[in-house]
């Protein structure tokens, strides 16, 4: 099985990739689970993007002041001038964003940003309808319910992948292999991820020695509703809040104006950490109050979010609902340059949730995401056609492994409560030791290698943590002082 091009992952970042690959190139798709089970299906907001020359410098602003100066400028400035290009080319493609009854783009603001410049599609479903919209239009193979447990790795060049289907192993080859396998939500008790997203690849990279950066900053999404028993939470999109919707604590007091003159919307790190600040503090239950909105405007532009309470019994926009900040995304991830290369391994890229290009720094502007995961994804494809070299492929071994065994589930499970607990919105130095001291305890128990790779990356992620010293965007570290 020799391919051209082995992609890992099918959400937005793998599929926009695979888009710009002509379908004379021999490439594999291969995805976890459905194609359907990724982080982009549940991506609500929109895509941000500077709506003309005269924005990108403004768009560039917002996205350097939220990474809280961990931005690399270079790749923010890729991404911003990139923004309209990539958009356009999905309309030229046929997709369609939701627009006025006049035919034109409707914008929407989000929190830490100037200007309205959020696009959205299906009112409240922008990642889903991307999404599809790219799966329908994709040209290539996918291969379901496989999972990549290694990276064919010699003399610093990637042959292929080791995959797990239907519980054998075997090789597949390619001369080059595009990592887009999404964040680590599984990692945390509480999150806003698809229920596939378990951190593989990142354990995977550090086993085979490939670097990771920035992985303290994981990012949590101040506003979820709590009232679930599910590890996965559901997401309330920031244009609510952009869109006027306010935080309260029992009483209907704004207390955000208390942490941030901007109040909601502040950026998604300094919301969060006020909100789990404010609980401690006063023990006060907090709630999203959308009641700013007409119904009927409501069940329009956020028809899902509609749905979902509707069915469940709350009467929104009028009733409000209990938010908690839930982890939500990825910030660091696989080291890559501006091509999604992946440094000192060829043939290897990384784009979108799984890789760290720095544009997010220590906080990801809203709706970043999806933009960054097409702008990239798309100059690694491009990067992959224009040097497209004459690839001997060598042949590997597969190397029997026990993938799992009986007690991982409640291992797992552990480890998600200490990462929850001390590894969370709100660190401590000594709580970050201990938790350090539990993974390394689990790393020596008897365990299959799929928890090896959950418990590597969340050992990266303290060990990170450990290292910056000092507070900054998404990583807060409360000292003793501050207790």
């Amino acid at each position: 099985m020799t391919y051209d091009i082995i992609i890992v992952g099918s959400g937005l970042a793998g599929l926009y990739a695979a888009a710009h690959i002509p379908k004379e190139k021999k490439v594999l798709i291969i995805n976890k689970r459905e194609a359907f089970k990724c982080n982009s299906f549940y991506a609500q907001g929109g895509v941000a993007l500077a709506k003309n020359e005269a924005d990108i410098p403004y768009h560039i602003h917002d996205t350097l002041e939220a990474g809280a100066g961990l931005c690399d400028k270079k790749a923010v400035e890729v991404l911003s001038k990139n923004s309209r290009k990539v958009i356009d080319e999905l309309i030229v493609m046929g997709f369609e964003f939701d627009k006025d009854e006049n035919g034109n783009l409707l914008y929407t603001k989000e929190a830490a940003h100037s200007t309205e410049r959020i696009l959205h599609a299906g009112g409240d479903a922008t990642g889903r309808y991307i999404h599809y919209f790219l799966l329908e239009k994709n040209p290539h193979p996918m291969l379901g319910n496989t999972r990549v447990v290694d990276l064919l790795i010699e003399n610093d060049r990637c042959y292929g992948v080791t995959v797990l289907e239907n519980r054998k192993l075997r090789n597949i080859y390619a001369k080059n292999v595009i990592l887009a396998s999404g964040g680590v939500g599984s990692l945390y008790e509480y999150h806003t991820n698809a229920p596939t997203i378990s951190a593989d690849m990142q354990g995977l990279c550090v086993e085979k020695g490939i670097a990771l950066e920035n992985m303290e900053m994981m990012q949590f999404h101040p506003t979820v509703f709590v009232n679930s028993n599910l590890a996965q939470k559901m997401l309330l999109t920031e244009a609510l809040r952009g869109e006027g919707a306010t935080i309260e604590d029992e009483e209907g007091r704004r207390f955000l104006f208390d942490y941030d003159k901007r109040g909601e919307l502040a950026s998604r790190d300094i919301v969060s950490k006020s909100i789990f600040d404010y609980v401690a503090r006063t023990g006060s239950k907090v709630y999203l109050n959308m009641s700013n909105f007409d119904e009927m405007y409501f069940m329009h532009r956020f028809p899902n979010i509609y749905k979902k309470f509707h069915a469940i019994g709350y009467n929104v926009p009028s009733q409000r609902v209990p938010i908690s900040p839930a982890f939500h995304y990825a910030i660091g991830g696989i080291k890559t340059d501006l091509d999604g290369a992946v440094p000192n391994i060829k043939g290897l890229y990384a784009v979108g949730e799984v890789a760290s290009t720095c544009v997010h720094g220590a906080n990801r502007l809203a709706s970043n995401s999806l933009l960054e995961a097409m702008v990239f994804s798309k100059r690694a494809a491009e990067r992959i056609l224009a040097t497209d070299e004459d690839v001997s492929l060598r042949h590997f071994g597969v190397t029997e492994e026990v993938m799992s065994f009986k007690d991982d589930k409640a291992k797992k499970n552990l480890l998600r409560k200490i990462m929850w607990e001390k590894v969370g919105v709100i660190r401590t130095r000594e709580g970050l030791d201990e938790a350090l001291e539990e993974i390394n305890a689990l790393l020596n128990e008897k365990i299959g290698k799929l928890l090896k790779f959950r418990l590597l990356t969340a050992r990266e992620i303290v060990l990170a943590a450990l290292k910056r010293e000092r507070s900054i965007g998404v990583h807060y570290i409360k000292e003793k002082k501050d207790a």
